[in-house]
């Protein structure tokens, strides 16, 4: 229940409407407590005295609750106007996939609803303005209310237009993509490895499946053609201790699955009944895009995507391409201060009971490096800099699984820059900036390459 709260949280708060509604309902009940206020306060003249509440006759009342309205909803349709402008923008320069980014920002969408609050307040205060003679009723706490509202809309444009030429920046779209990629590496890696490797990092630990499980199981099948978005793995450890089951998860998320697809297999089949099925079935979430709930390498492609956008011949802007790559540098470094968990769920006897298809050190290092080294074979300084990065990130883990995965990049890189390269002195600073790497990696100033005996 709680992932599943946390998946439907993720998808309202990523929408452009969930917060504009919270706004206008607090702006309903608001115009009902002062409307109410006015009501039973009797003593008006009293009221007047204060200095502090709007005093005129109801046609004033009239002019300004109208004048505000109209005004907040001008205000209102410029702003859907100024953000349609930024999405088209940052559509075409960052890729499609970043435009949930600026749905879910939080200025964006508390500056729409403050506009469309206020006007629903003014609105509904309007309403109840009488001037007759006989019933002749001003609320003029609502109408002080509705002009400290406008005031208060007045400074949220302001900040909107602020906030609207900082949120196209490259550089503070690479940030908040960065702070989203950091929160995922805290929330999903929370234990941190110190300074010293643990013997466990230096041995492999992979398990094999109980004897006759690959003959001896049945498989769950995905009902529907969408992204994993998340996987209930305690609940499914829960299932398979109470009913003495052995399951091997093979969809992770992020992937995409076919309708048909096998997402997990669970054994021995003689205890998996068509109700089982749909039990397993049910602790799969899916949905029509990538999220961060579960799929720490959908923020690192995010990054990437800008990183090979901005390296392509109709953009060409390295700069760009290098500041992603710092970012990616900081998120691996931050991540080789985790403890990486294991794949496999054990009962408290210590039995097998879930096998997951985690995301794998080299999974994540190939997903941050692969695609831009490809593209910045003939860019000196991205090629510079990624070998920086490798070297940087080199000396902040003890892990022999990030080593060999980062030694497996530097050697990449290095032979394509002497074949994209076409300068001698550009493949020089290469070849400099990969013998860094190979010392940061080896501690020994000594290369050698992934899989050759050192002497």
């Amino acid at each position: 229940m709680k992932l599943w709260l946390g998946n439907k949280w993720d998808e309202l708060r990523g929408s452009f409407w969930f917060l504009p509604t919270l706004m206008v309902v607090s702006a309903i009940s608001l115009s009902l407590a002062t409307i109410h206020l006015d009501r039973v306060t009797t003593n008006r003249n009293w009221i007047a005295t204060l200095g502090w509440t709007f005093s005129r006759g109801p046609e004033g009342s009239r002019a300004l609750l109208a004048t505000v309205a109209g005004s907040m909803m001008t205000i209102a349709s410029v702003t859907f106007s100024i953000t349609i402008v930024a999405l088209q923008l940052a559509s075409s320069q960052f890729g499609p996939r970043l435009l949930r980014n600026f749905m879910r920002d939080r200025g964006n969408q508390v500056a729409i609803g403050t506009f469309i609050a206020t006007f629903t307040y003014c609105l509904l205060v309007l309403r109840t303005v009488n001037g007759t003679e006989r019933e002749q009723f001003v609320p003029h706490i609502s109408v002080t209310v509705a002009l400290l509202l406008a005031l208060l809309s007045v400074g949220v444009l302001i900040y909107f237009i602020h906030h609207s030429a900082e949120s196209i920046q490259a550089e503070n779209v690479i940030a908040a993509v960065s702070r989203d990629l950091h929160y995922a590496i805290d929330r999903l890696y929370p234990e941190c490895m110190g300074h010293e490797a643990p013997d466990e990092l230096n041995r492999e630990n992979q398990p094999n499946l109980p004897t006759g499980f690959d003959h001896d199981h049945c498989t769950v099948d995905s009902v529907r053609s969408d992204y994993l978005q998340a996987i209930n793995v305690d609940r499914l450890l829960q299932i398979a201790n109470e009913h003495d089951l052995v399951f091997s998860i093979v969809r992770r998320p992020g992937k995409f699955c076919f309708k048909g697809d096998p997402i997990a297999l669970a054994g021995p089949s003689a205890k998996v009944d068509d109700a089982m099925v749909e039990s397993i079935r049910s602790e799969f979430f899916f949905g029509h895009r990538r999220t961060l709930v579960q799929d720490i390498e959908f923020a690192i492609d995010q990054l990437v995507e800008v990183a090979v956008r901005a390296l392509s011949p109709g953009v060409n802007d390295p700069f760009t391409a290098i500041n992603c790559v710092d970012r990616l540098g900081a998120a691996l470094c931050a991540l080789a201060e985790k403890a990486i968990p294991s794949p496999y769920r054990y009962d408290e006897d210590g039995k097998l009971r879930v096998a997951t298809d985690a995301s794998t050190v080299q999974g994540i290092v190939d997903a941050s490096f692969d695609q831009i080294r490809q593209a910045a074979r003939k860019d000196t300084s991205v090629t510079l800099r990624l070998l920086e990065t490798i070297a940087a990130v080199a000396r902040q883990t003890h892990d022999p699984r990030f080593r060999t995965a980062l030694q497996r990049q530097a050697d990449a890189i290095h032979r394509g820059s002497q074949d994209g390269l076409a300068d001698s002195t550009d493949r020089e600073d290469a070849k400099k900036r990969f013998r860094e790497a190979v010392e940061a990696l080896n501690g020994t100033g000594e290369y050698s390459a992934v899989g050759a005996p050192r002497p």
